[in-house]
């Protein structure tokens, strides 16, 4: 199958998902906050955290045994470098409200204004990310 079916089924999910979950619960399906929300035990709203953070953990599980590839592929940057990624994204989130699939997924289909210029912000940091690190520090 190629690549770009493998996408679009993807995208087709995660908006069935951040759908389903809006129309089922009232949340939006905002990564992080889904995370946060764990972290900080809210009480009455552990469970469909649970499930859905299970769901993406165990999705690339399934898909290799299926088709004998997770899709996800080896890193391709050290155990230091996707350490300091993270922290970066865990405080952009923090910044911004949200994470890319909040504002990205959820608030670009409800047409906040806020999600498209942080969804806007978002991408141009990855652009510039991905210029830099590929010119300015050598492919890392």
């Amino acid at each position: 199958m190629h690549p770009y079916v493998y996408a679009t089924l993807g995208g087709a999910l995660i908006g069935g998902a951040a759908v389903l979950l809006m129309a089922g619960l009232g949340r939006i399906a905002g990564i992080s906050g889904i995370a946060g929300g764990l972290i900080q035990h809210h009480p009455g709203d552990r469970a469909w955290r649970l499930a859905f953070m299970l769901g993406l953990l165990l999705a690339p599980l399934l898909l290799l045994l299926v088709r004998g590839d997770s899709g996800i592929g080896l890193p391709q940057v050290g155990l230091p470098w996707m350490a300091l990624a993270g922290v970066l994204v865990g405080f952009g989130t923090g910044m911004g409200s949200g994470c890319t699939s909040g504002h990205g997924v959820c608030g670009i289909a409800r047409l906040s204004p806020r999600s498209l210029l942080a969804t806007a912000v978002f991408m141009a940091c990855g652009m510039a990310t991905v210029y830099v690190s590929r010119h300015g520090l050598g492919g890392l």
